[in-house]
């Protein structure tokens, strides 16, 4: 049976409101199964959530990275019109901006009944088979998350979709980063992801030529579809 997910696409929004507005969702979610674990009575399938959004400049750091790997101060954040944050999803160090987009699952995996590992393995498939149509070939770094482009190239290796999630009673948060139309120098300012050998890239910088986010948001929010067996769920408006 599909699992029944509210889609949104919020467009571009300030992060530290965007990781409140999934929080709020994420708790409802967990507190739900929380109470029916306590009174015994098999939980209600709420449905689940798939955020798309932008951000402005902004790094977050993960609970398992260091913030060594910033490697700009303060004063320098705000000449480069970022802002940082350290969050509560596994990973290390990223960058999101505008022209990438942000995707923020808040599924049951109990309900799609797979685990965090094949959680992840299918949000990178889902962004590798996006990839495909556009021209470029997609792949996966053996261990570490995210998707790449030419892993197995000795000092080719660049990352396109970086992946920081975290788990509570099987409900996601967090999600993933694709750069489509990435500002990559802001790349410069971190070590991505902790490493210091390895590089970004985006759509745009492969491709040659600006992409049209929409239609490849389009494509993606469509390979979710496919992958996660969901169905969208229309809100009462």
């Amino acid at each position: 049976m599909s699992y029944s997910v509210i889609y949104e696409d919020i467009g571009l929004k300030d992060y530290k409101q965007t990781w409140d507005y999934q929080t709020e969702i994420f708790n409802k979610l967990v507190d739900a199964k929380k109470k029916a674990a306590e009174t015994s009575v098999s939980p209600v399938n709420l449905a689940g959530t798939l955020i798309f959004v932008e951000h402005p400049h902004v790094y977050t750091l993960g609970k398992s990275g260091s913030e060594n790997n910033l490697l700009i101060d303060y004063i320098q954040l705000q000449a480069n019109d970022a802002k940082f944050y350290k969050i509560d999803r596994g990973g290390d160090i990223t960058y999101h901006g505008p022209g990438q987009i942000v995707g923020y699952p808040i599924f049951d995996l109990e309900v799609i009944k797979i685990g965090l590992k094949e959680y992840i393995f299918r949000i990178e498939e889902a962004i590798i088979q996006t990839l495909g149509e556009l021209g470029l070939k997609g792949t996966r770094l053996p261990g570490s998350t995210g998707v790449w482009l030419d892993p197995e190239l000795k000092g080719k290796a660049r990352k396109i979709c970086a992946i920081g999630v975290r788990a509570s009673k099987f409900v996601t948060m967090h999600g993933f980063a694709f750069n489509v139309n990435t500002d990559l120098s802001y790349f410069s300012h971190i070590n991505p992801c902790g490493f210091t050998d390895k590089g970004v890239t985006s759509v745009e910088k492969e491709l040659g030529v600006r992409q049209d986010i929409e239609k490849v948001k389009e494509a993606l929010k469509r390979k979710i579809k496919g992958i996660f067996d969901l169905e969208w769920f229309k809100t009462q408006s």
